[in-house]
């Protein structure tokens, strides 16, 4: 009877280390792609800037540059300095950029500034009006969970600004005792959730959610918007 219960409990034993590496290893897996996706969305990011913001501006100081000499001698002091302050909004452009080129921005930011970069930057665009809010700015949560979590926030974010057709985004994260909430709603077209399966995006989404213990809930009515919910539970 002991030999019996010994390898009934060597068996679990093995089963429960074997799933336990499986996760480890889904986890190691999912977090690779989270940092190549980010990667590829950064290079994209930098060559719209590069194209439509450093190149615009530089391309008007060389239409100045031209004009400062046929102009009269008292409005050159004024063209140079139009220049000047066209060159120094491309120096402090390009270090905006060399803060965004880091392949481990969250670790680097963290999750909350990263989310304030992002938030910044779909404003700066005049892609839609996000009212965020947050009761603790300096969340304790794993770099590598953070970083799963950012883009599973940042591709509901981009969700929102390809298919709701809304002009406001909501995002509200309450940090709570043993988990954080963290609430997205548009105020878009939505859609039926009866009649719309989930498709790969929302999978993947729900998938990534599970690795880090956490939650992942959205709720739609059409012509009203789509709410999302998720909640990070705290390691104990």
């Amino acid at each position: 009877m002991m030999v019996l219960v010994y390898g009934v409990f060597i068996k679990k034993k093995s089963e429960l280390l074997l799933f336990q590496q499986k996760k480890e290893a889904l986890f190691i897996q999912e977090l690779a792609i989270a940092q190549v996706e980010i990667k590829e969305q950064t290079l994209n990011y930098i060559g719209q800037e590069l194209h439509d913001d450093l190149g615009q501006k530089l391309s008007v100081a060389r239409l100045m540059t031209n004009k400062i000499e046929m102009a009269a001698e008292k409005d050159k002091t004024n063209i140079a300095h139009e220049i000047n302050m066209l060159i120094g909004e491309c120096i402090q452009d390009i270090r905006n950029l060399s803060k965004v080129f880091i392949s481990k921005q969250v670790t680097h930011f963290g999750l909350v500034e990263s989310l304030e970069r992002e938030i910044s930057r779909i404003e700066r665009l005049q892609l839609m009006d996000v009212d965020f809010q947050i009761n603790n700015h300096d969340l304790e949560i794993k770099p590598d969970h953070a970083l799963i979590l950012f883009r599973i926030i940042q591709e509901c974010v981009n969700n929102v600004i390809k298919h709701a057709k809304s002009h406001k985004l909501s995002v509200k994260i309450e940090d709570q005792i043993d988990f954080i909430q963290i609430n997205i709603n548009d105020y878009g077209i939505g859609f039926n959730t009866n009649q719309r399966d989930d498709g790969s995006g929302l999978t993947n989404i729900k998938n990534r959610a599970k690795i880090i213990n956490a939650s992942f809930n959205i709720s739609s009515t059409e012509n009203l918007g789509t709410q999302i919910e998720i909640t990070y539970k705290k390691p104990t």
